[in-house]
């Protein structure tokens, strides 16, 4: 079990727009040697501007979403290769609920994507963070090595709306040791995406 949600102050934290959010994330990131990094995704929609994968799950062509996901392969595959010689891994744990939003259906088809380019991704069913959630649904984290923690902001609508930095090491590891313990015990996303075949179009759960 993981241990308990440490909580979050956003009054305590930097307020970085989108742009400050991204320019820093990869600073930090290209300095967190030999340091594994975390992302917890807990809300089941977002609207991604720009992205011809989201417009193409907009129209329901489910062929065009996975042309453009393997568009992306090289991307990824690229992005491995440069964690490895830092000698770091990027996990993430995929917080789902059911039935599955379209924009979680996608995701999921998206992160088996990654996965299969050697990416640490699972899955947790939103059942095993109720206990964490009496007052709130879990936010939207990244801890980059034991440096930083970011809170991911969203609009109600569910657009990126840039980040909340908080530079407490102690904090990053609190988060750090939560993420870690729900990925221990969630399920890998390919294993995943096969068991609930049923629930994605075709050619959703298979490459053809």
């Amino acid at each position: 079990m993981p241990s308990p949600a440490p909580s979050l102050d956003r009054t305590l934290g930097l307020r970085l727009d989108l742009d400050a959010y991204h320019r820093d994330f990869a600073e930090v990131r290209a300095r967190s040697l030999g340091q594994d990094s975390w992302k917890l995704e807990r809300r089941q929609h977002f609207e991604e501007q720009n992205n011809p994968g989201r417009e193409a799950l907009r129209r329901g062509d489910w062929d065009e979403v996975m042309r453009q996901f393997e568009k992306k392969r090289p991307r990824f595959l690229e992005t491995v290769q440069k964690d490895r010689e830092r000698g770091s891994a990027f996990h993430r744990v995929r917080v789902v609920e059911q039935p599955f939003t379209p924009y979680v259906r996608w995701e999921l088809l998206s992160l088996r994507v990654q996965a299969e380019c050697g990416k640490p991704v699972r899955v947790v069913q939103a059942d095993r963070v109720r206990e964490f959630e009496q007052r709130a649904i879990l936010p939207e984290v990244v801890v980059l090595g034991a440096q930083v923690l970011y809170e991911v902001v969203y609009t109600d609508e569910g657009v990126p709306d840039g980040a909340v930095r908080h530079g407490d090491p102690e904090l990053a590891d609190h988060w750090a040791s939560f993420i870690s313990g729900l990925y221990a015990g969630g399920e890998d996303i390919g294993a995943y995406v096969e068991r609930h075949a049923d629930s994605f179009p075709s050619p959703g759960p298979s490459r053809g």
